[in-house]
C-alpha cells in the first residue's frame, strides 16, 4: 500500500527537524504454524468460491460463498471474520459423501468482528464445504466494497471498488481475514451490462442475463491473503500493453485513458526490471492498475495482486495541470505497488508485526528503481528526506521498533507509518550498501524463491541474506529493527598524520524529548571520507577508530546511506562548513539536515544551520536549494504569530531564496534539468508562504490574465499559482474559486479546487471552508481533506471544529483513519491547551490500544512549544547579527 498521507504527523515533526522475532515458519500445512492470530486455529480455508451482486443505488450487496475448509482439530464451532454482514443461511457439507450437517446456530460479535457457527456435535477432522448466503453494505468511504460518485461532462457517474487492507475483506466475504490464512479465490459478479468488471484475474466467462445485467466469472486466483482480493465495476476504459508476455492494463473512468500513457509505459519498464531483479517472473497472466476518482485519508494506492487500485491523482497525468513532480509521483507509486506483487503478494508477512517486510521493501524498491530507470530525476537525493521523515517519529518517546507487536485491528491500522515505510526503506538501503548491491539482490532472490506463495517473518529474510554473505547481517538488522530509536555517532577527535586522518567515534542515541535518556546500543555501519577522497568503513559497536585516507575535512556517513545522526566537534564542523561547496550534494543535504535536527534538539547551537544556509554557494544543486527552502519554511512555522520576530526571519529567508527564483525564472527553459523544474514550484510556494509580495503579486497577475492570455499560466505552474492565489485570497477571490469548483466536471481538478478553498490564511475564509466541508457539495471523499488542509494554518480552529461536528466528520473519514485523523488535525498547534484537548478527546472517543497517533501528536506539540521557547532566541540573535 502506498500511504500518501502516512507521514502527516511525521512531516510536522520534521517541521521541527524535517519483542523478539518468532521462529521461522515452514510451508503452512496446519493451523499450528500460523503464528499470531485473532481466530481459533482449528480450521483453515483453502478456496473461496464467491458470488456477489452489488446494488449501488441502495448501498447494499448480496453475496454467496462456498469455502473449502480443512478441520484440523475436532470442533463444535467455526469462527471466522465478518463485519456488517447479515447471514440468510449457513450450511456445511463434507467433501466426501452426501451427508450434511444440520444448519448451525449463527452468532455475530460486532466488537470482535467475527461470526461463529455452532453445530449440534463436534465436526471430525476432515475436508468440508462451508456455504453462506449473506448480504452486506456498500460504503461511501474507501473501506470494504465502496461506491465513488463523480462528475463528468456527461453527468453524474458512480463506480464500485474494494479496499481490504488491512482487515476489511471481512466486510465483503465472511472469511479468515488474516495474512497467514492464504487460499485461492474464484469470483463471480453480476453487474450492469454497460459496466466493465475488474478483478485480480482475467474474466473467464461472461453471460448476458437479458435484464440489462451480465454475469462475469473470473479465473481462479493463485493462493493469496484475503486482503489482496479486488473487485471493481463501472463505466471504464482500459488501455493495454505487454511486458515479458504479461498483459498490462490501466483502467480509468471513460474518456480519460489518454492520461494513462505514462503510467502504462512506466509499468511496462518496471515489470521487466522486476522480473530480472527478483529472479522469479511475475506469475499472473495480467497486471492492471485501476485508477479511481476521489481520495482517502489512509492510503493512495493498494497492491491487490494483479489489480492494483490507485486514486487518479497519483496515477493519471492531466496535461492541463500535471507537473514534473506529479510525473515522478506516478512512477514512484507504480514502482512501489508493483514491487508488492513479489514482496507482499507472492511472499506475505505472516502477521502485521512484520508489515515492514511489505512496505519498507516496496518503498526501497521504488526509490532504487527510480534511480535506475530515471537517473535524470536524481532520486538518490531524495533518500535523505525519506530518512528524515522516519527520524522525525523515531526520535521521540512514542516511537516503536520496525518489527512491532500487533494485537488488534486498530494497532494494525497504526502500523502504516513512517517507521514502517521510511525507516524500513532506510535500513534496507543501509544494509544493501553494507553488503553490496549484487549480494543483496542474490539474498532477495533466495528469499523470494524459498517462500513463494507462503508467509514469512523478518528472520526468514536475514537467513536468506546470510546464505550469500559472511557479514553479520542479522546482528545489525536486529539492532535496527527490534528496537526503536536513532544512533548518534559522535566524532570525538580527528588526528592527521602521514597523509591520513584517524577518527575516534563513539555511539550514543539521538532523541529530541529525553535529553538524559540512557542510550540504546547498535552495531552501526559507518562510512567516512575526506572531501573528495576514498571512502572507508567500519562497524561502530559502542566506539571505534577509523583511518581515513587524506588530511582535510572528513564527512561521516559519506553518501548518506547510514541510519544515524553525526555530531562533529566544533572544529570539525567549522572545517566542513569552510569547504561546504566542495562536498557532494547528497552530503551537503545530509549535513544540513543533521545540523538542523541536532540544533533543534539542543545538541549543538541552533544557529549552526543558519550558517550553512548562508554559506551555501549560489550555484548549489537545486536539491540543496529545495532543502534550504524547506528548512526556512519550517522555521517560519515556529515563528507564527510572533510579529516583528517572524518578519525578521522572513526578511532573511526572502533575501536568500528570491534571487534563486529570479535566476531560474517563472518560465521553464528548454531541456532544463528536472530538479530545476521542481525547484521552481517549491520556491514559488515557499516564498509566497513567507508573504513575499513580489511572488504573491506575480501569481495574482498571472491568475487575472489567464482569461485573455493563454500563456499566463503554464500548465506546470497551474496548481502552484492557484494555490498561492487561494492562500492569499480575499472574499471575492475565494467566491470566484468556489464557483469554479462548483462548475468543474473533472474529478481530479474539482477535488484540487475544493482543497485550495481550504488553504486560506484568512481565518474567516478558513471558517467558511470548514462549514462547506460538512455539506454534500465537495464530495464524500474530499471533505475530510479540506478540514486537514485548514488545519495546516489554523490547527486550533480546525480541531475545535471536528470535535464540535464529530458525528458529521466521522461519516467523511474512512474507518482505518479515525484514530489518526483527529491528532493529525491538531498536529501543528503551538497552544499548550491543545495537549489537554487531545487527551480529553482520546479518553472519550479513542480506544486505549489505538492512541499511538494521539501520543505522538502530543509529543510533537510539546516539542514544538519547547523549540519555540528555547531555540528560537538563538535564531533571533543570529538574524540580528547576519540579517
Amino acid at each position: 500500500m502506498r500511504r500518501i498521507l502516512f507521514s502527516a504527523i511525521a512531516l510536522a515533526l520534521a517541521g521541527a527537524s524535517m519483542s523478539g522475532i518468532a521462529a521461522a515458519p515452514s510451508a503452512a500445512t496446519s493451523a499450528e504454524v500460523i503464528g499470531t492470530t485473532q481466530l481459533p486455529r482449528n480450521v483453515r480455508p483453502t478456496h473461496y468460491d464467491v458470488n456477489v451482486t452489488p446494488h449501488a443505488d441502495s448501498l447494499t450487496f448480496d453475496g454467496k460463498v462456498a469455502v473449502a475448509i480443512d478441520v484440523i482439530k475436532p470442533t463444535a464451532s467455526i469462527t471466522l471474520n465478518a463485519i456488517d454482514l447479515t447471514f440468510a443461511s449457513v450450511s456445511l457439507s463434507p467433501v466426501a459423501g452426501q451427508a450434511t450437517f444440520p444448519a448451525p446456530k449463527v452468532s455475530v460479535d460486532d466488537k470482535a468482528q467475527t461470526a461463529t457457527f455452532t453445530f449440534a456435535k463436534p465436526l471430525p477432522v476432515g475436508s468440508y464445504t462451508l456455504s453462506m448466503n449473506y448480504s452486506g453494505k456498500i460504503g461511501t468511504q474507501p473501506v470494504g466494497l465502496f461506491v465513488l460518485d463523480y462528475d463528468t461532462k456527461a453527468g453524474k457517474k458512480h463506480a464500485l471498488y474494494t479496499q481490504f487492507e488491512n482487515s476489511d475483506a471481512r466486510r465483503f466475504i465472511p472469511s479468515w481475514d488474516e495474512p497467514a490464512y492464504k487460499a485461492t479465490f474464484s469470483l463471480t459478479a453480476i453487474v450492469p451490462s454497460d459496466d466493465m468488471a475488474v478483478s485480480n484475474m482475467p474474466a473467464a466467462q461472461k453471460s448476458d442475463l437479458g435484464n440489462g445485467m451480465t454475469r462475469v466469472q473470473f479465473q481462479q486466483s493463485p493462493k493469496m491473503s484475503t486482503y489482496l482480493l479486488f473487485f471493481g465495476a463501472g463505466e471504464f476504459d482500459r488501455a493495454t500493453t505487454t511486458s515479458d508476455g504479461t498483459e498490462i492494463g490501466v483502467v480509468t473512468q471513460k474518456g480519460v485513458s489518454s492520461q494513462a500513457g505514462f503510467a502504462l509505459d512506466s509499468a511496462k519498464a518496471v515489470l521487466h526490471e522486476y522480473n530480472d531483479y527478483f529472479g522469479t517472473p511475475y506469475p499472473l497472466p495480467k497486471l492492471d492498475n485501476v485508477a479511481a476518482p476521489g481520495t482517502s485519508q489512509f492510503f493512495g494506492a493498494m497492491e491487490n495482486w494483479g489489480a492494483i487500485f490507485t486514486f487518479e491523482y497519483v496515477m493519471l497525468l492531466d496535461p492541463s495541470i500535471s507537473t514534473q513532480g506529479d510525473k515522478e509521483e506516478v512512477f514512484g507509486v507504480e514502482a512501489h505497488e508493483m514491487a508488492h506483487q513479489w514482496f507482499g503478494d507472492l511472499v506475505t508477512m505472516r502477521w502485521w508485526d512484520d508489515l515492514w517486510l511489505n512496505e519498507g521493501f516496496a518503498s526501497w524498491m521504488a526509490t532504487r528503481t527510480t534511480e535506475k530507470l530515471h537517473p535524470e530525476w536524481h532520486a538518490e537525493l531524495d533518500t535523505v528526506g525519506i530518512r528524515e521523515s522516519a527520524m522525525a517519529l523515531d526520535s521521540v518517546a512514542t516511537s516503536h521498533p520496525i518489527v512491532q507487536r500487533i494485537e488488534t485491528v486498530e494497532q494494525a491500522n497504526q502500523a502504516f507509518d513512517a517507521i514502517t515505510y521510511s525507516k524500513g526503506e532506510s535500513v534496507i538501503r543501509m544494509l544493501e550498501n553494507y553488503i553490496g548491491a549484487d549480494t543483496w539482490r542474490d539474498g532477495v532472490r533466495r528469499y523470494i524463491k524459498d517462500h513463494a506463495y507462503s508467509n514469512t517473518v523478518s528472520d526468514d529474510l536475514w537467513r536468506a541474506m546470510e546464505t550469500v554473505t559472511n557479514k553479520p547481517v542479522t546482528t545489525i538488522a536486529h539492532d535496527f529493527t527490534l528496537q526503536p530509536g536513532i544512533p548518534l555517532i559522535r566524532v570525538t577527535s580527528e588526528t592527521c598524520k602521514n597523509g591520513s586522518t584517524t577518527l575516534v567515534l563513539t555511539q550514543g542515541e539521538f532523541t529530541r524529548d529525553r535529553p538524559n535518556k540512557t542510550p540504546l546500543h547498535w552495531h552501526v555501519p559507518v562510512i567516512a571520507e575526506t572531501i573528495g577522497g576514498k571512502t572507508v568503513s567500519t562497524i561502530v559497536d559502542g566506539h571505534a577508530s577509523l583511518v581515513v585516507p587524506g588530511c582535510g575535512p572528513v564527512v561521516v556517513n559519506a553518501g548518506q546511506a547510514g541510519y544515524y545522526r553525526t555530531l562533529y566537534t566544533p572544529a570539525a564542523f567549522a572545517a566542513l562548513s569552510a569547504d561546504y561547496a566542495k562536498m557532494q550534494p547528497i552530503d551537503q543535504i545530509g549535513l544540513m539536515e543533521d545540523t538542523y535536527a541536532l540544533g533543534m534538539a539542543g545538541n549543538e547551537p541552533a544557529s549552526l544551520v543558519m550558517d550553512l544556509i548562508k554559506a551555501a554557494p549560489d550555484d548549489s544543486n537545486p536539491a540543496l536549494w529545495a532543502t534550504m527552502a524547506e528548512l526556512l519554511s519550517s522555521f517560519d512555522s515556529y515563528y507564527r504569530d510572533t510579529g516583528a520576530r517572524q518578519q525578521q526571519l522572513r526578511s532573511f529567508a526572502i533575501a536568500r531564496l528570491e534571487p534563486e527564483l529570479t535566476r531560474i525564472g517563472w518560465e521553464a527553459k528548454p531541456d532544463e534539468p528536472t530538479l530545476v523544474t521542481n525547484l521552481r514550484q517549491q520556491l514559488i510556494q515557499v516564498l509566497a508562504s513567507l508573504d513575499d509580495q513580489n511572488v504573491v503579486n506575480e501569481a495574482r497577475r498571472r491568475y487575472a490574465a489567464q482569461s485573455t492570455d493563454p500563456k499566463a499560466i503554464p500548465a506546470a505552474l497551474r496548481k502552484t499559482i492557484y494555490a498561492v492565489v487561494a492562500t492569499h485570497a480575499d472574499a471575492a477571490t475565494w467566491d470566484q474559486l468556489h464557483k469554479q469548483a462548483q462548475a468543474e466536471k473533472t474529478p481530479l481538478i474539482k477535488a484540487g479546487l475544493y482543497d485550495m478553498l481550504a488553504s486560506s490564511e484568512d481565518e474567516a475564509l478558513a471558517k467558511r471552508a470548514l462549514d462547506l466541508s460538512v455539506t454534500d457539495e465537495p464530495g464524500a471523499t474530499t471533505s475530510a481533506n479540506m478540514i486537514d488542509t485548514v488545519s495546516r494554518l489554523h490547527p486550533d480552529m480546525a480541531f475545535d471544529f471536528v470535535v464540535a461536528h464529530r458525528e458529521q466528520v466521522e461519516k467523511l473519514v474512512d474507518g482505518p483513519s479515525l484514530s489518526q485523523y483527529y491528532p493529525r488535525v491538531a498536529r501543528m498547534s503551538l497552544d499548550p491547551a491543545m495537549v489537554g484537548k487531545l487527551t480529553d478527546f482520546a479518553n472519550a472517543h479513542i480506544a486505549a490500544s489505538a492512541r499511538r497517533n494521539v501520543n505522538t501528536a502530543i509529543a510533537n506539540i510539546q516539542y514544538r512549544i519547547g523549540v519555540r521557547n528555547q531555540r528560537l532566541p538563538a535564531i533571533d540573535a543570529w538574524l540580528k547579527k547576519n540579517g
